[in-house]
């Protein structure tokens, strides 16, 4: 019986002894022959830099050209920045999050690379931040973090503007209302509020600790009550009052305290507005009419 399989099975080839079928062999001599055969060239037009860079590319490694070049001038051939950066490149600093030592650090660091850059440019803050505290009021960072960059706007050469999107509270309406006279402003929903500096949690903390607090707390709300004031154009006594409970204030009455400049209706409608007309820029460039025409 064993003898009678063994033969059996030996009348038919195996998948062992024929490695390579027939359509293995046949693809193989395929690729040999593409492989054999001449890579077209790119066609050559002087004018187009883009296709003289793949000629000169094809030319050098023909085997690998496709590979190096890719025929799509739109294709990333590096990972794409991310949004701060490409906000850097602009000249625009966004604040979209609460006052915390992280944020600082950012906007501290691009405000510097910004003068560093060109200091006679102007600089775009574009403002959505609740402060040092939450929506809740909740404490999240310490005053001193406002303070920080509004000391390094206070150093800049350049010119600052500011916009308000969404809302600026507490420290971050300070950094609205400390940009350059004339350049604050403010879109038409977002919202303005100013409010006393808060106590940040106590916890188990012995009572001369929590009075030491207590005391910078109050020395933080007189120094942005000056500031305030310094840049809105009201005295100090008329913001201490208003600052004994939350402040809020639309774009209009904003503008009415002295916060803002002007208001963005519909982008730049009211910026627009004050460009000088086409005889004017004619005059001041030194074209004058020769005829009626």
């Amino acid at each position: 019986m064993a003898t009678s399989i063994s033969s059996s099975s030996s009348s038919f080839p195996s998948r062992r002894s024929n490695p390579r079928p027939v359509k293995t062999l046949f693809a193989a001599s395929c690729i040999g022959s593409k492989a054999s055969a001449k890579i077209p060239m790119p066609p050559i037009n002087p004018k187009d830099p883009f296709l003289s860079k793949l000629a000169s590319v094809a030319a050098k490694s023909p085997e690998t050209w496709r590979d190096q070049v890719s025929y799509n001038e739109h294709r990333p051939r590096r990972p794409p920045p991310d949004l701060p950066s490409l906000l850097l490149h602009g000249r625009i600093v966004y604040i979209g999050m609460p006052l915390v030592p992280a944020v600082t650090e950012l906007v501290v660091a691009e405000l510097m690379y910004l003068q560093w850059m060109d200091p006679k440019e102007p600089i775009y803050i574009y403002i959505n931040s609740t402060g040092t505290t939450r929506d809740d009021g909740e404490s999240v960072g310490m005053e001193t973090e406002g303070f920080a960059i509004y000391d390094a706007m206070m150093q800049l050469k350049n010119e600052i503007h500011t916009v308000a999107v969404g809302a600026a509270i507490g420290q971050a309406c300070l950094l609205l209302a400390a940009g350059s006279p004339g350049k604050r402003f403010m879109m038409p929903h977002a919202k303005a509020m100013i409010q006393q500096p808060r106590v940040p949690s106590s916890g188990l903390m012995p009572a001369s600790d929590v009075l030491i607090r207590a005391r910078e707390a109050i020395t933080n709300r007189d120094t942005l009550v000056e500031l305030l004031a310094k840049h809105t154009g009201n005295s100090q006594e008329a913001v201490a009052n208003v600052m004994r409970r939350p402040f809020y204030m639309d774009s209009t009455r904003a503008r009415e305290f002295g916060v803002i400049d002007k208001i963005l209706w519909r982008g730049q409608e009211t910026i627009m507005a004050d460009v000088a007309p086409p005889e004017a820029w004619d005059k001041n460039a030194g074209i004058k009419v020769v005829d009626g025409l």
